[in-house]
C-alpha cells in the first residue's frame, strides 16, 4: 500500500487521541504543570473549533499524589500506589476541568482499567460513552484507574492506554507528547552516529531494536512503550506521532501538516482495518436473516440494517460479536459487529427502531448493524 504524504496524516485527522506523560504533566514531579496543562487545553479547544474530536489521555495522578504526600521516590506497593493516585487524581482532574472551561469546553474524566475494555460489555459501553461525549463537544480526559488495579489488571503505563483507547474510539491518529524529541536510531547520548527518524511504518521490527529501556522514575514507560503502542494503534488504522510535549503550538502545527517528532504511519485506514479484522473473522456466533428490502439497502445502498428488516435470527451471540448477515436465499452478504445480543434480535424482528425502547426496555442503538461496523462479503 503507497503511504500518504506525511503532511496529509494528522492534517487529515478528524478524531484525535493525544497522551501527554507523568514528567510533563507534573514538571518532573514538582506538582502539575499549570502553565502546560493550560497551553494543552488551549490548542485542544482550537482543534475543536477547527471540527475535530479530541480525548486527552494524560498521566500524572500517582506523581501529583506522591507530591501532595511528601513522597520522593515511587512506591512499589500496589497499596501505595493506589492511595498516591487517589490523592492526586483529585488535583488532576480539577486543573483540566478548570483550564478546558477557561477554554469554553466541557471536560469529563473517565477512569478504566484493563477489565473495562477486555469485557465487551464495559468494552462497549466506555466505548458509547466516550463517542457520545465527543459527540456533545466535551473533551473526555482519560487515566488509568489507579486506585483499583492491580498487578493482573494493570495497562502498565498510559501509552498502552492511550493506544487501546485510540483502538476503543477509532481515532485517525495518536499523538504522543513526551520529554523526547522522537525516536533515533540508537541513543544520541551514548552514540553520536544516532539519527533522527522522521517517519517509518509502524510496526516495523526495526523501530523495537532502536528504542532504549524505561524512561524516568516517574512513570513506568520508555521509547519502547511508545513504539509498541504505535504498533497496536496502527492495528485499528490510527498513524501515531511521538513529539516533545513542550515544543511551541505542536499539537496545532501536526493539524495544519508540520512535520514535527517521529510519525509512525499506519499502513490501513481505520475503516478498512477494521472491516478486514471483520471479514477475516472465522468465528461467528450466530447470523441476522433479513428481507429482499433490507438485502438491496445493505448490499447496492451501503444502509445500516434496521431491525424492521429482519425476519430470523440464529445462534446464541452477545451485543459485539461479529454475525452474519444473510438474504433471503441464506446467502452471506456481509457481515459486522451485533447491537444487541440475539435474544434481543429476536424480540426486534419486524419491528421499527421507534419500539426498541418499549420492547428492550433501553436503546442501545437504533441498528442492528451500523454500516460502519458492517462489510459486504459479495457484490451485487
Amino acid at each position: 500500500m503507497t503511504q500518504r504524504p506525511r503532511s496529509t496524516v494528522l492534517r487529515d485527522a478528524r478524531r484525535i487521541v493525544v497522551k501527554v506523560g507523568s514528567s510533563l504533566v507534573t514538571n518532573e514531579g514538582r506538582g502539575l504543570d499549570e502553565g502546560a496543562i493550560g497551553e494543552w487545553c488551549r490548542q485542544l479547544a482550537a482543534l475543536v473549533r477547527d471540527g475535530r474530536e479530541v480525548v486527552m489521555v494524560s498521566s500524572g495522578a500517582i506523581a501529583e499524589g506522591m507530591k501532595r504526600l511528601g513522597w520522593r521516590t515511587r512506591p512499589h506497593e500496589v497499596h501505595e500506589l493506589q492511595a498516591a493516585a487517589a490523592v492526586g487524581q483529585m488535583g488532576l482532574a480539577q486543573m483540566y476541568e478548570t483550564k478546558l472551561r477557561q477554554n469554553n469546553l466541557g471536560s469529563a474524566q473517565v477512569l478504566l482499567t484493563h477489565a473495562d475494555l477486555a469485557d465487551r460489555e464495559r468494552y462497549l459501553n466506555a466505548r458509547s460513552t466516550l463517542v457520545t461525549l465527543l459527540a456533545h463537544g466535551v473533551v473526555p480526559v482519560i487515566n488509568e484507574n489507579d486506585t483499583v488495579v492491580n498487578d493482573e489488571i494493570k495497562f502498565g503505563d498510559n501509552d498502552t492506554l492511550g493506544a487501546l483507547v485510540a483502538n476503543l474510539v477509532e481515532a485517525d491518529a495518536l499523538v504522543i507528547l513526551t520529554d523526547q524529541k522522537g525516536l533515533y536510531t540508537a541513543d544520541p547520548r551514548k552514540d553520536a552516529s544516532a539519527t533522527f527518524v522522521h517517519e517509518a511504518v509502524a510496526g516495523d521490527p526495526a523501530l523495537e531494536a532502536m528504542a532504549g529501556g524505561a524512561g524516568s522514575s516517574l512513570g513506568r514507560g520508555g521509547m519502547i512503550t511508545k513504539i509498541l503502542a504505535a504498533k497496536r494503534a496502527a492495528a485499528s488504522g490510527a498513524s501515531t506521532v511521538i513529539a516533545w510535549g513542550r515544543e511551541q503550538d505542536a499539537l496545532l502545527r501536526l493539524a495544519a501538516g508540520e512535520a514535527i517528532g517521529t510519525l509512525l504511519v499506519a499502513q490501513d485506514a481505520k475503516h478498512q482495518a477494521r472491516k478486514r479484522w471483520m471479514a477475516d473473522h472465522l468465528q461467528m456466533r450466530g447470523a441476522v436473516t433479513v428481507d429482499n428490502g433490507a438485502a438491496a439497502k445493505v448490499r447496492a445502498e451501503g444502509k445500516s440494517l434496521l431491525p424492521i428488516g429482519m425476519t430470523a435470527v440464529e445462534g446464541d451471540f452477545s451485543r459485539g460479536d461479529v454475525i452474519a448477515v444473510r438474504d433471503p436465499a441464506g446467502a452471506e452478504l456481509a457481515r459486522g459487529l451485533a447491537n444487541y445480543s440475539s435474544a434481543e434480535a429476536r424480540l426486534l424482528c419486524r419491528k421499527p427502531s421507534g419500539q426498541i425502547e418499549s420492547l428492550l426496555g433501553y436503546v442501545a442503538e437504533p441498528e442492528m448493524v451500523h454500516r460502519d461496523n458492517m462489510v459486504l462479503m459479495q457484490k451485487a
